[in-house]
């Protein structure tokens, strides 16, 4: 398949330029003015629109099992959310059963994974330290994964103390590698959690109360500390509160290796939306929980100023459904909301048209940097001869209203219900095949692939 791009307006996280683009099998072949359609097979006029580097989210939940079921999207529903909003490639995660291999887990999360429409790739979470653990990290490098998740909260379950984490992170930082974390402190949450819940406190808002912002600022400076001794890259997970980017910014300037990432619910929604009855406030039950205005203007800033390098969406939808299973019960709130074919459009309207970020500080958040920071740069997150044919053609124009009638994904509630933006995926092109077409799904071809990623 061979496909020639006319006239748009490149946009990469470092330059703009008015140029054509050619692909051929799956690949970017040429880049420049005046490119030869001979032998074409598809030629898409893109004048006056926007060209980005396919999307690339570091941060979703697909087919995630809780007490109240998956979370409903698994890889295929999910992949065609993310497709409809311009990302191309999803890191998800691969969390073991207790006493399971951390390769073996791999493969059946691999296997779980194989319907997905965009290419994909995992972190891999030791969920317990073993005297294998250690040559189990050395043997998922050797299958392509260059990052690690763990979990500083969720102690009962998937998280882990700290003595066994600065272990994960001498193991991985040992090959070079990143660990990324999820820095709430268990303990203490846990401690709220059950004292709300015996005072007769059940409703989603004492789900907010009981992770507080320095619960997550607290675990930030440890695991700070942690990855400081270790000599391992660190990279925080969906920063939420103003009071964690003190750390980060203080472990930047003495040049630690501490990357940050946030959500656009950090950015856009704040901690009003716990007020209300149940039908309201349980879709915004997730962790950490919304903060205040405050802070959502303090991780604005931190975008501009490159202290966070990335936006995820940590995307994790459950139905409604599955929420009221915490109807009498907020610790049993399936915690996690859906974002990932909104991610763009939300950035580009509310960063890019509000002057709060550049449209080439968008894509470095959105595709640039998650490539390089997750190994898989040049090949992703730009757009240059040898790289993939993962593209968006970006209409600015466009004007929709985001709505759970309309979006994509598998679930019937949208925490970003009635918010206008601007913007859209008028073409999505994946690995050289057209998937979104005048703003609609082509009829989906084949599976996009596994991605073998290098510590760098």
């Amino acid at each position: 398949m061979k496909i020639l791009i006319r006239n748009g307006t490149i946009i990469t996280s470092s330059e703009n330029k008015v140029e054509d683009i050619l692909i051929h099998d799956g690949t970017i072949t040429g880049v420049g003015t005046g490119l030869s359609e001979t032998g074409t097979d598809t030629i898409i006029e893109a004048g006056g629109k926007f060209i980005f580097p396919g999307g690339i989210d570091p941060h979703v939940h697909m087919h995630l099992p809780v007490d109240a079921g998956f979370s409903s999207d698994d890889f295929y529903s999910g992949s065609i959310a993310a497709l409809c909003g311009g990302t191309t490639t999803l890191i998800d995660f691969v969390t073991p059963l207790k006493g399971e291999s951390l390769p073996l887990a791999l493969e059946k999360r691999k296997e779980e994974a194989k319907n997905a429409l965009t290419d994909y790739s995992f972190h891999v979470s030791p969920v317990e330290w073993k005297k294998t653990t250690a040559d189990e990290i050395k043997e998922c490098l050797s299958k392509g994964v260059s990052s690690f998740k763990v979990y500083m909260a969720y102690k009962n379950t998937v998280g882990l103390a700290d003595d066994d984490i600065l272990k994960v992170m001498q193991a991985v930082g040992g090959e070079g590698g990143t660990v990324t974390v999820h820095c709430e402190l268990g303990d203490e949450i846990e401690v709220l959690r059950n004292k709300y819940y015996c005072e007769r406190y059940v409703e989603p808002f004492y789900h907010h109360l009981s992770r507080p912002p320095e619960a997550e600022a607290e675990a930030v400076a440890r695991a700070v500390e942690l990855a400081e001794k270790a000599s391992c890259s660190l990279y925080i997970v969906h920063v939420s509160a103003e009071e964690s980017l003190k750390h980060i910014r203080a472990a930047q300037a003495r040049g630690q290796r501490v990357y940050a990432e946030t959500c656009p619910q950090y950015l856009l929604l704040d901690d009003s939306k716990y007020r209300g009855d149940f039908n309201h406030t349980a879709p915004y039950v997730m962790s950490p929980p919304l903060r205040s205005g405050k802070d959502c203007d303090a991780l604005w800033d931190a975008l501009a100023d490159g202290t966070i390098n990335t936006i995820g969406t940590d995307h994790c939808p459950f139905t409604m459904a599955q929420k009221e299973t915490g109807i009498e019960d907020f610790r049993k709130i399936p915690g996690g909301a859906g974002g990932i074919e909104h991610r763009l459009s939300l950035l580009f309207t509310y960063g890019v048209m509000k002057n709060r970020i550049s449209i080439n500080r968008m894509v470095d958040l959105f595709s640039a940097q998650p490539a390089k920071i997750f190994g898989l740069y040049p090949r992703k997150g730009d757009i240059a001869v040898n790289s993939d044919a993962d593209l968006v053609i970006w209409d600015p124009d466009a004007h929709s209203t985001i709505s759970a009638k309309t979006h994509h994904q598998n679930c019937d509630i949208n925490i970003y219900e009635g918010i206008a933006v601007n913007g859209n995926a008028e073409w999505v092109i994946a690995g050289g095949r057209v998937m979104i077409e005048k703003g609609h799904p082509t009829g989906w071809g084949k599976s996009g692939k596994y991605l073998f990623r290098t510590v760098g």
